[in-house]
């Protein structure tokens, strides 16, 4: 089989010699999700159009994601013989300025331009203006994401792609596992368990079928990281499935995927038809008598599908409940009652090349307890939002302040949340520490899937408890009451405590609810719902204190515990405050200072927004003495 897959890459190379003309200007355009929202299709008919007008010849590339989100739309342009050059925020209009400038004058436009690149890709970047993007990174998973065409499998192979499913294919089941089990490799869907090991628990079951099913359910809000993975590398994930099916005896493989992914999901279509045409999959794949065929399933969304039974349960065509303990593992008793394999996008992705590399390749990277590296959506107020991809044992700070370039608008890093709704949030103190799956969970957190919000000193950590905690309660699937109830209650008391209700003994009764639904919540949604508001109150218990005692928001977000005052020694009488207010709340004429009503006053915040900087009349005011004063109509005596 490696010499039939040997005359596969030749034709491949052979095919990439033709397509690509490294004579002419290569063009990449980030065409992801996060790129088209943005406007890519625009700017890429826009350089179409210009080339022909100019009579220009270049190659025009979509490529998946490229990682720098906060920069879309990304262009990249390779005149022969010269660096990668990443434009950023690329327009129509700015396509013309960036092909009139380098395309026919050979000026590079540093001043739009993100920076260029190296010969050896997005690491050796030089940067022009943003710092360390990619000085911490280490591209594994994420290697192909932004290079490759996405919907041309011979890219993939030219880049050595299905060259671990060759060679595993002229391996034992049992030498496949245990190089994974010597690459320390632990599954990316968020609880870190061996891969190794599931895989070989899902060899040792004797059936007549098996079933191999790819997670990419990926419902945190705020994450992209397993849709950008489909989007820009999709042929990495099915070369890992399909020899996930060869080591453990399946013919049949799912891609569970939510259907918001629509371009995933086409691009996955496109992927798995090319994988069959050139004989990797299907029937017979390289003349080994090893057949293997994969389907598209789509999911309605559910958060809780994430969850193994649910999801196999979502997949059989029932209500995507998870089973209660005590359970057959999926990997004895999964799907259709069969023995059953389940791991994340990321996962399977690596797999190929922990193969082809080796499991001290592999092991070389990260921490010895988690090897290899993490992606993460990196969101929040950060100035550098994106997909990134770090070696496991980085330290948060690096993260955030070097890779994501500091607090957005200067301002005070105050926590970080990390592992979506089901992890928790870290204050500054703990920027010293280890990114890997133990260290997250031994300081209240977890690794998750991916996601990592970044959080500000304008955010109140008890209405970040409660946002968190009101979408796993919308997302519990009410079979346990425990989770049922239990999330309902905790989060009918976040409630008080933001409104102003807040009791003393609120905190404990948190935490004694807290306590009760991880221990008797049947599945991972509920055991872990909790987590969120468990690690505020550890590490920002004052702000809870704060609400419930002095009935005052720090952070000046929590409507009820705030009131708008406009200062009359500040106040111009400009006007902005009272023509912007929507509910007519501010009174005052030319050349008087105004007030505002606040029996009318809804709270929104606009005037705040319009009082001109210079000025600073209308002030936010928070506190029992400013609250019983506005009431009683005294606020400017306070």
């Amino acid at each position: 089989m490696i010499q039939k897959f040997d005359a596969i890459e030749k034709e491949a190379l052979k095919a990439m010699e033709k397509e690509q003309n490294n004579d002419i200007p290569q063009i990449y355009v980030g065409c992801a999700t996060c790129g088209n929202a943005t406007g890519a299709q625009s700017v890429v008919q826009t350089i179409k159009t210009k080339l022909d007008k100019e009579n220009l010849t270049a190659e025009i590339k979509e490529v998946g994601c490229i990682g720098m989100c906060f920069a879309e739309v990304l262009v990249d342009v390779i005149k022969p013989g010269r660096p990668r050059i990443s434009y950023q925020d690329v327009t129509p209009e700015k396509v013309e300025e960036i092909i009139d400038s380098y395309l026919v004058n050979d000026d590079p436009r540093p001043d739009l331009a993100l920076g260029f690149f190296g010969e050896g890709g997005p690491e050796d970047i030089e940067r022009i203006d943003t710092g360390d993007v990619f000085k911490n990174q280490q591209r594994v998973i994420l290697k192909n994401c932004g290079v490759i065409d996405p919907e041309n499998i011979n890219e993939y192979i030219a880049r050595g792609g299905y060259k671990g499913l060759a060679e595993a294919l002229e391996m034992k089941q049992e030498e496949i596992i245990g190089v994974l089990k010597d690459s320390g490799l632990r599954g990316r869907g968020g609880a870190g368990f061996p891969a190794g090991r599931k895989w070989e628990s899902c060899l040792k079951p004797q059936a007549d079928q098996k079933y191999v099913i790819c997670n990419a359910d990926e419902g945190d809000p705020g994450a992209f990281m397993d849709r950008s993975v489909l989007e820009g590398d999709p042929h990495s994930v099915i070369e890992g499935m399909i020899i996930a099916g060869y080591t453990i005896g399946s013919s049949k493989g799912y891609f569970y995927v939510r259907a918001e992914y629509p371009l995933a999901i086409s691009r996955l279509r496109k992927a798995i038809a090319q994988a069959r045409e050139k004989n990797l999959l299907g029937e017979n794949i390289l003349g080994t008598g090893f057949n293997f065929e994969l389907e598209i399933f789509q999911g309605a969304g559910a958060f809780v599908c994430g969850e193994s039974t649910a999801l196999v349960m979502s997949i059989e065509g029932n209500r995507g409940w998870p089973k209660p303990l005590p359970r057959p593992r999926t990997t004895e008793e999964g799907l259709w009652g069969k023995p059953t394999l389940l791991n994340n996008v990321k996962t399977f992705s690596v797999v190929p090349q922990i193969l082809s590399k080796g499991a001290d390749w592999f092991r070389s990277i990260g921490t010895e307890g988690s090897p290899g590296t993490a992606v993460f959506a990196l969101t929040g107020t950060i100035n550098r939002s994106g997909l990134i991809e770090v070696p496991m044992g980085i330290e948060l700070k690096k993260i955030i302040y070097e890779v994501g370039g500091g607090i957005l608008n200067d301002r005070k890093f105050k926590a970080v949340q990390t592992g979506g709704p089901s992890g928790g949030c870290l204050p500054e103190d703990k920027l010293h520490l280890s990114v890997d799956f133990d260290t997250l969970v031994e300081a209240g957190s977890m690794m998750g899937s991916g996601g990592m919000v970044v959080i500000d000193e304008t955010t109140c950590m008890v209405d970040v408890a409660r946002y968190f905690l009101d979408f796993t309660f919308e997302e519990s699937c009410g079979q346990c009451v425990p989770c049922r109830q239990g999330t309902q209650q905790m989060l009918e008391v976040l409630n008080d405590i933001c409104e102003g209700r807040g009791r003393e003994g609120d905190i404990e009764h948190l935490i004694e609810m807290g306590d009760s639904i991880i221990k008797g919540s049947i599945c991972g949604l509920g055991q872990t719902a909790p987590n969120p508001v468990l690690s505020t109150i550890q590490y920002f218990q004052e702000e809870y204190e704060a609400h419930i005692k002095d009935h005052a928001c720090p952070a000046l977000v929590c409507k009820n515990l705030i009131v708008f005052h406009i200062d009359e020694e500040k106040c111009t009488a400009c006007g902005r405050c009272r023509k912007a207010c929507p509910v007519e709340a501010i009174s005052g004429e030319k050349k008087v200072p105004h007030t505002i009503d606040q029996s009318k006053c809804t709270k929104c915040g606009i005037c705040f927004q319009e009082c001109p900087e210079r000025f600073s009349a209308v002030e936010r005011l928070t506190g029992k003495e400013n609250l019983a004063a506005a009431a009683r109509g005294r606020l400017t005596d306070v």
